[in-house]
């Protein structure tokens, strides 16, 4: 049974007419000679090129960058990029402040650390961490207590059909209703200024 025979071994070194020039920071072998290619073997002349291109790309990087050897392997150390790329779209433009944000600027406010949005806070009566907000939070403390004050004054002027029972609650939902109209507003403000 007779091998295959293998492909002849092409060369190491690249001859050019004009030598390439490389950045190797970003792995780029630019070539400044004019391809021929052969209208019989499209495919195979673009190939010998591209492999042109690259074993002269492997021969610097094994010629001018350090190599070290550590427990996995050889490690090769690339030097800083030299070429300057173009962005592929333009550098965004800065978006106007809110209202919040310029009154935060304004009044030297600061964002919450990660600690202070926690949803959690200790509860001194029971002696328990508790949420802060939702399920059984510490918001809505009071709300099932058994008895209730009742100032006669309020519960005078009270809509008719409410009760004391549902003032929390009723309080809860118009901040949030009133917190997202403010956003919608801060929103269409700051695309107006835009």
């Amino acid at each position: 049974m007779a091998l295959p025979n293998p492909k002849p071994k092409l060369p190491v070194i690249v001859e050019k007419p004009t030598p390439y020039t490389f950045d190797l920071g970003l792995l780029l072998a630019e070539d400044p000679n004019p391809i021929t290619l052969n209208k019989d073997s499209l495919e195979q002349s673009l190939a010998e090129v591209a492999r042109d291109g690259a074993q002269s790309l492997i021969n610097q990087l094994l010629t001018t960058c350090p190599l070290s050897s550590t427990k996995d392997g050889v490690l090769l150390t690339l030097p800083p990029p030299s070429t300057l790329l173009p962005r592929e779209k333009p550098v965004p433009q800065a978006k106007p402040p809110t209202k919040w944000e310029r009154f935060a600027a304004k009044k030297g406010l600061k964002p919450k650390t990660r600690e202070q949005r926690r949803n959690l806070a200790y509860d001194e009566e029971s002696g328990e961490w508790k949420r802060k907000w939702g399920y059984k939070a510490l918001n809505k403390k009071g709300e099932d207590d058994w008895l209730i004050e009742v100032d006669m004054k309020k519960e005078r002027e009270r809509k008719e059909g409410t009760s004391i029972r549902g003032d929390g609650r009723r309080e809860r939902k118009e901040n949030a209703k009133r917190n997202e109209r403010k956003m919608r507003k801060n929103m269409r403000d700051a695309a107006a200024k835009s």
